[in-house]
C-alpha cells in the first residue's frame, strides 16, 4: 500500500479521538474495498433498475406522502452529514494552516488519520444508502430530473473505486462534500416537516455545489500537476474519470441553477 512517508506527520489529533474511532481499522475497510468495490454496479444497476421500473408502477396508482418518515430520513442524513462535517474539516484545516495547499492536496494521512480514518470510510459507505433519496421521489410522484439519479450513480461509483487507491484528492473530495450535504440535508428537513424556508436558502446550497464542482475541477489539476512530480499519489485514469464527473456536475448544476432560480424569475417579470 502507498503511503507518503510525510503523512506521519500530519496525523494529528486535532479532535479528541471517540472511543469508536479509536477501534476503527482502516486497513481492513481499505481492504475490503480494494476487495469488493465493483458491488458498487450492482447497487448502481438495482438503482436503475427500482427508479424505471418504480415509476412505471405508481404511474397507475396514488402517490403515497410519506411526511414522517421523509423528515426522520433527511434528518438522519443532516446529523450524520454535520458530524462528518465537524469531524473532517479540523483536521484539514490543520493540514492546509501548517503544511500548506500541496500536503493538503497529496498527503494520503486522511485515509488513516486518528479520526479521520472513521470518517472517510463512512462518507464512502454513505453513498450506498443516500441511493434511498430516489425512493421518496419516486413513491411521491414528484418529478425526478437527470441530474438527481446521474450524480447519485457516479458519485456512488467514484467514491469506491477511489477510496481503495487512498488517491490524493480525496480529503478535499470529501470534507467539501460533508459541508454542502449537512446544509443540504438539514433544509430538506425542515421543508419535509413542513417549515417556510426562504427561496435564496435553496440557492444558496445550489451555489455551494456549484463551488463545490469548481474547487474539484482544481483541485484534479493540481494532483496531476504534481504527480508528475511524482509528489501526488494518483493514476491518470481516475484523473480522467473524476474531471470528467465534475465537469458535468458543474454543468448540469449550472443548468439547473439557471432553470430554477434565474428562468423562473425572468418568465414571472415577463406575465407581469
Amino acid at each position: 500500500m502507498y503511503v507518503r512517508k510525510c503523512s506521519r506527520c500530519c496525523v494529528r489529533k486535532t479532535n479528541e479521538e471517540y472511543e469508536f474511532e479509536k477501534q476503527f481499522n482502516e486497513h481492513e475497510a481499505i481492504q475490503w474495498m480494494q476487495e469488493n468495490w465493483k458491488k458498487s454496479f450492482l447497487f448502481s444497476a438495482l438503482y436503475a433498475a427500482f427508479i424505471f421500473g418504480g415509476r412505471h408502477l405508481m404511474n397507475k396508482r396514488a402517490k403515497f406522502e410519506l411526511r414522517k418518515p421523509l423528515v426522520l430520513w433527511s434528518l438522519s442524513l443532516a446529523v450524520f452529514s454535520i458530524l462528518g462535517a465537524v469531524r473532517t474539516a479540523p483536521f484539514m484545516l490543520y493540514i492546509l494552516m501548517t503544511k500548506g495547499l500541496k500536503q493538503s492536496v497529496c498527503d494520503q494521512s486522511f485515509y488513516i488519520g486518528p479520526v479521520s480514518k472513521f470518517w472517510a470510510y463512512a462518507f464512502v459507505l454513505s453513498k450506498a444508502p443516500e441511493l434511498g433519496d430516489t425512493i421518496f421521489i419516486i413513491l411521491r410522484k414528484q418529478k425526478l430530473i437527470f441530474l438527481h439519479w446521474y450524480h447519485h450513480i457516479t458519485v456512488l461509483l467514484y467514491s469506491w473505486y477511489s477510496y481503495k487507491d487512498m488517491v490524493a484528492g480525496g480529503g478535499w473530495f470529501m470534507t467539501m462534500n460533508y459541508g454542502v450535504h449537512a446544509v443540504m440535508y438539514s433544509y430538506y428537513a425542515l421543508r419535509a416537516a413542513g417549515f417556510r424556508v426562504s427561496r435564496k436558502f435553496a440557492m444558496f446550497i445550489t451555489l455551494s455545489q456549484i463551488t463545490q464542482m469548481l474547487v474539484g475541477c482544481v483541485i484534479n489539476y493540481l494532483v496531476f500537476s504534481w504527480m508528475q512530480h511524482g509528489q501526488c499519489h494518483s493514476h491518470v485514469q481516475n484523473i480522467i474519470w473524476s474531471s470528467l464527473m465534475y465537469l458535468s456536475y458543474f454543468v448540469l448544476f449550472c443548468h439547473f441553477f439557471f432553470e430554477a432560480y434565474i428562468g423562473k424569475t425572468t418568465k414571472t417579470k415577463k406575465v407581469e
